[in-house]
């Protein structure tokens, strides 16, 4: 299915009476985001086609939670474009950061927010050529400072909607290949990935949010989701795994030695995540409260289940750790 629109504000209207339809499915909820993000695609290029008609090939990915699909009913931009540029690579680039630009306004309009660390193709840092993505890959493997290995984390969950898919597969085996000649790579990225907010008190006690606006709440963006999220990206790195969405990934994984018995528990506590957070949105919500949970709106039974997978992510970084370690060893 593809949609035809052509204004950002008629596509908005569009979204914003629809998207109400999937409450209760997430995978057919990151499918309409997936519909209305590929529009705003269209859009740009068209009104870009008054400039400059161009043939060269290129890829428009998405990363964050669109990239693993995991995206609730608001969610901000994170994406980027590669192409191939022949020999006008001046020429390329200028007019792929026009589009990116085009993009991530059209994006805006229609009711994504800009992503306040600039992941974005309208970022040089996000729009390259093939080959000067290759470079920056190995750049940033080099330099393994904080910020350039939580740039392979981010690219990592990349996914293309528009264009050469081989691309970011091309890409992805390069980091592959890398980490194959230096697997200290696999413990660094561990290292500056794995951090939990501590969520469950010395006495079995859900923690929450101790003052502000989520007073009494859970973050469940950072006490869960990324904890789930971040460990799970580890092991598909480790495995050379392509999916993207972290139950894809433990889907796959499921079926691979050594970790069978521990993804089928796993995988069930992050879909039930990914279901609360959709029954918990108030169309009242800003992106910010999207990320946090009322412990007041569960039922006793939800509270302990909730409970248990707070303290299985803690037990899956724990798995993951042994596993990069015994790997390194």
């Amino acid at each position: 299915m593809e949609l035809s629109f052509n204004s950002y504000q008629s596509l908005k209207k569009w979204k914003e009476e629809q998207i109400i339809k999937y409450r209760y499915d997430a995978s057919a909820l990151n499918e309409f985001h997936d519909l209305i993000m590929k529009a705003v695609i269209s859009i740009a290029l068209e009104r870009l086609k008054i400039v400059r008609s161009p043939s060269w090939k290129f890829a428009w990915y998405t990363m964050g939670s669109s990239g693993r699909k995991e995206q609730g009913f608001l969610s901000d931009q994170d994406h980027g474009l590669v192409f191939e540029p022949g020999a006008a690579e001046a020429e390329a680039e200028a007019y792929f950061l026009q589009l990116g630009e085009e993009i991530s306004k059209g994006l805006y309009a229609v009711g994504y927010p800009y992503c306040e660390g600039n992941v974005m193709c309208s970022n040089p840092l996000w729009c390259k050529s093939l080959s000067k993505w290759k470079r920056q890959i190995q750049t940033w493997m080099q330099e393994e400072s904080l910020q350039t290995i939580r740039n392979l984390h981010i690219f990592y969950d990349s996914r293309v909607l528009a264009g050469q898919k081989d691309y970011i597969a091309e890409l992805k085996s390069f980091i592959h290949m890398n980490i194959q000649k230096s697997p200290h790579l696999l413990t660094r990225m561990m290292e500056t990935s794995m951090h939990i907010k501590k969520s469950v008190g010395p006495f079995g006690q859900i923690l929450t949010e101790e003052k502000g606006s989520h007073q009494g709440d859970l973050d469940l963006k950072y006490a869960a989701f990324i904890p789930y999220v971040n460990a799970v990206r580890i092991l598909a790195v480790k495995e050379g795994l392509l999916e993207t969405s972290t139950i894809a990934r433990m889907s796959k994984l499921k079926e691979m030695n050594g970790y069978k018995e521990e993804m089928g528990k796993y995988k069930s506590n992050f879909a039930a995540l990914l279901k609360w957070r959709l029954q918990s949105y108030r169309q009242t919500d800003t992106y910010d409260d999207t990320h946090y949970i009322k412990l007041k709106s569960l039922s006793k039974s939800e509270r302990n289940e909730l409970k248990n997978i707070l303290k299985d992510g803690k037990k899956l970084h724990q798995f993951v750790i042994r596993a990069i370690e015994e790997g390194a060893d």
